[in-house]
Order: C-alpha cells, then structure tokens, then sequence
C-alpha cells in the first residue's frame, strides 16, 4: 500500500464509483491524476454524504464531528474503539480524518460508523479439491494443485466474496474472524444451543491450528470516503486434510445469501480486493492460480 500522500496505482478504484453503494448518490468524479493529496487541487468539490443508518446513531457509529460531547482520539486506541490505520499515521485536516489513499469524490462517512478506520476480518477457510478416492485435484494446464476457500454471496450487493465483517469494539481479531465465519458460513446465529456447542468444538479445532496473515491494511471499497474508509486483516486458516471442515455443513446465514466452497483461479471475480487476497493465498500455498505461466510470476 502506498504512503498517506498517494495511491499506488489502481489501489484506489471501487473507492471511486458511483452511485455510492445503497443510494443515488453520485460522488464527484476524481481523475486518477488527481487522486493522490500531494496533488494540489483547489477546485475539489466532493459531495458530502453520511446515511440515514448511520446518522440515527447505533452503538456501531460514532456522533457527527460537530457534536459538542465528541472528542475522538484518532490515531490512537479511543477507549474500546480501535482508531489507528494498519497503514500508520493519516491526516487530520478540519477535526476530520484524511483518507491515506487519496480523493474518493466523497466526504462525510458514507455507511460507514466510524471516522477514519473502520476495522474488519476476513477468515479465508481453504482446502485441496479432492476426488471421490481422497486424491488432490491438479490442474492439467498449470500442474498444481487446485484449492478451494469458502465464498458466500452478499446480501447487499450480489457478489461473491470471503465470509466477513466488522471487528466490534474491544474485540480480538481471532475471535472476529471465528465469529463472522460461524455466523455468515454455518449460520451460527440460528443454531440451538446443542448445536452451537458442536459448532463451537469444530471451530476451535480449525482456528487454533498455524494460520498465515494474508494482509492487513487499507482496502479499496466501494463505501469508502474521504473521511472514512475500511481496512481489514485477511487471515487464511487451512484444512490441510479437509477432516475438520467435513464435519461442518455449511449454511448461508447473517448477512450471507448463499455460500459454497469455490476453487481458486484467476477467473473469479469478487467484491472488493477479495480476488487479490485469495490469489495471495494460492501464492503462499502453491497452489493453481492461472493457466497463463507469465500471470504466476508476475504477482499482484
């Protein structure tokens, strides 16, 4: 990721797009010459936009900067709120925060509660494709081995992506990301209480073994502002024998319409930078990712 000043080069596109994300709104348009701050532009005129859900102030938002009795530490731990970026210290400018990657055409804080960071996790639950004898699948263009990760179809938007979601205040990441997996993935939340306990049982086996930290940082989403903005940390937990992950059935559930194991290619198409951290997972793992040899080099 690149520096507060600027965006690295196509980091910074969902960030950009209109209408906004659950609205008609349309933010004004940012060339990619000018995205970056260091880029004097006295004639930005971004529309300001913060939605009715946030503004009615649920224990997930923070107040309106202009409120009296707001006095928010950013780039700092604020009580249980975690304000500080992945991507170290971002700007302050007018009592507001500053996105790090630049102009999105937007100000205010769009669906997003908080100023500035707005922490998730992302579990990336993978396994080898196996045939019905127990052997892994190869590839016949790329010769590896082909992994599978558990993808559910989003409920607001339509498109694939990891299972996922907001780190909520004093919480560890660990117990985010079993958390969002269970609920979204195994549809945890409408379990009995017999059933939870199993489920819990399962989870724990599978998110208590090595794990790799796939990324953590700022995301190009499509609600970011230039005031708030997502970040997450993407951690990849792997079934190596597929054991653990045959005693759960997976279930679509919370913010999740439908879910299913998908194999890993550079075919898929996912929301937000979804699709570059699970081509980051196949890197890590040695595994299938295209049947273009020059694409397997290359990297993100």
């Amino acid at each position: 990721m690149s520096s507060s000043n600027g965006a690295k080069e196509n980091s910074h596109n969902k960030a950009r797009t209109s209408p906004y994300p659950g609205s008609k709104v349309q933010r004004s348009q940012v060339p990619n010459e000018k995205v970056g701050w260091f880029v004097e532009w006295q004639d930005y005129n971004p529309v300001e936009y913060t939605a009715v859900s946030v503004l009615a102030g649920p224990r997930w938002a923070d107040p309106q900067i202009s409120e009296s009795n707001f006095f928010p530490k950013f780039n700092e731990k604020d009580g249980h709120v975690e304000r500080k970026s992945q991507n170290g210290l971002y700007e302050i400018e007018n009592g507001r925060p500053r996105n790090p990657a630049g102009r999105t055409g937007l100000i205010g804080r769009g669906l997003l509660g908080r100023w500035g960071p707005n922490h998730a996790a992302d579990p990336i639950i993978t396994r080898w494709k196996r045939d019905r004898s127990g052997n892994k699948i190869t590839h016949p263009v790329s010769g590896k081995n082909i992994l599978q990760f558990v993808a559910i179809k989003r409920k607001d938007c339509g498109e694939w992506a990891i299972p996922g979601g907001m780190v909520d205040p004093g919480e560890k990441i660990s117990t985010t990301l079993k958390r969002e997996f269970g609920e979204e993935a195994l549809n945890s939340l409408q379990k009995s209480s017999a059933e939870k306990r199993e489920l819990e049982e399962q989870l724990h086996k599978l998110f208590s073994q090595e794990h790799l930290v796939i990324y953590k940082g700022y995301v190009d989403d499509p609600r970011n502002t230039d005031n708030a903005w997502m970040e997450t940390e993407a951690v990849n937990y792997h079934d190596e024998t597929g054991e653990i992950m045959d005693n759960l059935t997976l279930e679509a559930g919370d913010d999740a319409g439908k879910v299913k194991w998908v194999d890993i290619s550079d075919q898929l198409q996912l929301y937000a930078s979804h699709s570059q951290f699970i081509k980051l997972v196949a890197e890590k793992r040695d595994a299938h990712w295209s049947e273009n040899s020059d694409a397997e080099c290359r990297g993100l």
